[in-house]
């Protein structure tokens, strides 16, 4: 379902982008992927680069972290290309400096974020969450929606603590229940289609709660097992063939 991200090593520093979502990228010059690459290659005098090829599978500006995820993959392969360590401090020094999503990607298991992504916890102990995302195709750049949420720089929203770790779907469905996506009102006032994804999937058997992702458009339903989450996913890919509907499992 994810993006895919190979490296051809040595030569010139080098991007190309195929896939369904391949137009939807942009300039490959401003790509997360070359700006991670020179983030760390400016801390790593002599750094050995080469040729990435990014298959773009997921939709792009719709609050799933495939962008931060793909500069991540890079660094994570530069890393490898040239003997690092993956905890080595100047994987996270090029993260941080790439973008405020890329640190919690360099090591892709679910954590609390803080700050403007800088600040992570331990890794979370969290069940298989089974899953239905749903984008209907409507871009939602990051940045306006931060901006019309109104914050002052390092303010945040009150909010309960988290647990670090939780035993069964059950637990971590009643936590979710009582912590909406504060970005939701302010993305939905910029793309209203986003509410009506949401209240479709609310609708339907099969969702047990149903959030936006990040900064949207995406929208996701959580199902009881995979067997409820296909189930989902096919009657909303029958209902609407235009938009990009996948079943998943959240760790």
């Amino acid at each position: 379902m994810g993006d895919r991200l190979r490296l051809v090593p040595d030569g010139k520093l080098a991007l190309t982008v195929s896939g369904l979502r391949a137009a939807e990228t942009g300039p490959e010059t401003d790509n997360l992927v070359l700006r991670a690459a020179r983030a760390l290659a400016a801390r790593c005098p002599g750094l050995r680069l080469g040729a990435f090829h990014l298959e773009k599978r997921l939709p792009v500006a719709a609050g799933l972290g495939g962008g931060s995820s793909d500069a991540a993959a890079a660094l994570r392969l530069l890393a490898r290309l040239n003997g690092l360590a993956p905890d080595a401090p100047v994987l996270m020094e090029a993260a941080r400096a790439t973008g405020s999503d890329v640190p919690v990607c360099l090591d892709p298991r679910a954590r609390i974020m803080a700050g403007v992504g800088e600040q992570l916890s331990a890794p979370l102990s969290l069940p298989p969450l089974f899953a239905v995302l749903v984008n209907c195709g409507v871009a939602v750049p990051t940045a306006p929606v931060f901006k019309a949420l109104g914050l002052a720089p390092g303010a945040a929203l009150p909010g309960p603590e988290h647990p670090l770790s939780l035993t069964d779907g059950a637990q971590a469905l009643a936590l979710l229940a009582g912590l909406p996506n504060d970005l939701e009102p302010p993305a939905s006032a910029l793309a209203p289609e986003i509410a009506g994804v949401r209240a479709l999937l609310e609708a339907q058997p099969e969702a047990r709660l149903v959030r936006m992702s990040g900064s949207g458009a995406t929208v996701f339903a959580l199902t009881q097992d995979c067997h409820a989450a296909a189930r989902l996913a096919k009657r909303v890919s029958q209902g609407a063939p235009g938009w990009w509907v996948r079943s998943t499992v959240l760790r």
